[in-house]
């Protein structure tokens, strides 16, 4: 997978910086696994605003992707690898040998023509999905469970993947993409493999229209608020805001949110960086 610069023709493409999809192979996708998707606008049931900057964008419709790979032993064939709207990852349409077909996340290197399975005595290698426990060692994983027969949660984006550093009893020890380690069964499932279009980061939209392409609306900085809005606004001029702290006052930048009675801290062995 590789970038494009553009040509500065228009001040809009002087900056930007796309992917040349040079991986995806069609632009048509399995009518049979879309839905149709609605935008709420950031509004709920009864019309009131509950999350701002949220509206607009390009019409959407939502394709069905397997995240869970439970069919185990029926070899499938990669038919195409095709661009989702609805995530940064490319997603892989498979034809199963029993006719069926499903979307599923593409790792990189995945190619058209490739066979692939899910199951527990298969080979670890690119592309499949097993048990942690049949996964050798150091080996790079990424659509992970996080409780079996849940589907894939975690490291699904562009460009994530984690690594399998240790078994123990009944828990595989695995270092997840933010640093942190954690505890998983080893009855969960993960994919071998990086997750597809890691070069998604690199890229550069080149002006404020293409994020109201993806639905996004323009965000207000709290330091320009007046008081009555914002924790950080109010002063005169260029105000500082003082510390940085969320609308209803909650501080952000260091201060941790998490429970310390969560249930799951048992299992974090080491918490990711900062």
């Amino acid at each position: 997978m590789s970038l494009r610069k553009l040509k500065p023709v228009t001040p809009g493409q002087r900056f930007r910086i796309v992917s040349d999809f040079d991986t995806v192979t069609t632009d048509q996708p399995e009518k049979s696994l879309l839905v149709g998707k609605k935008k709420s606008g950031g509004r709920n049931n009864r019309g009131k605003m509950t999350m701002r900057y949220v509206g607009g964008g390009h019409k959407k419709r939502y394709r069905i992707v397997d995240f869970k790979r439970d069919k185990d032993g029926v070899p499938a064939t990669v038919k195409s690898i095709e661009y989702d709207p609805n995530r940064t990852a490319y997603i892989a349409l498979l034809n199963y040998a029993d006719g069926e077909k499903r979307y599923v996340i593409a790792q990189n290197g995945l190619k058209v023509g490739q066979v692939i399975v899910s199951g527990e005595n298969v080979a670890p290698e690119l592309g499949n999905a097993m048990p942690l426990s049949a996964i050798p060692l150091g080996t790079v994983i990424s659509c992970i469970e996080l409780r079996p027969g849940q589907g894939a949660v975690m490291a699904r984006s562009a460009g994530s993947f984690a690594q399998l550093v240790a078994r123990e009893g009944k828990y595989a020890t695995v270092k997840l993409p933010s640093g942190e380690i954690r505890l998983i069964l080893l009855t969960c499932r993960a994919t071998i493999g990086v997750v597809s279009n890691s070069d998604h980061q690199l890229t550069v939209s080149g002006k404020a229209g293409r994020s109201r392409w993806l639905g996004r609306r323009p965000r207000t900085r709290a330091v320009v608020m007046n008081p009555v809005d914002h924790p950080m606004g109010g002063g005169e001029g260029k105000s500082s805001g003082g510390h940085p702290r969320s609308r209803k006052g909650i501080p952000a930048k260091g201060y941790k949110t998490r429970s310390k009675t969560k249930a799951s801290n048992k299992y974090i062995i080491e918490r990711r960086k900062k």
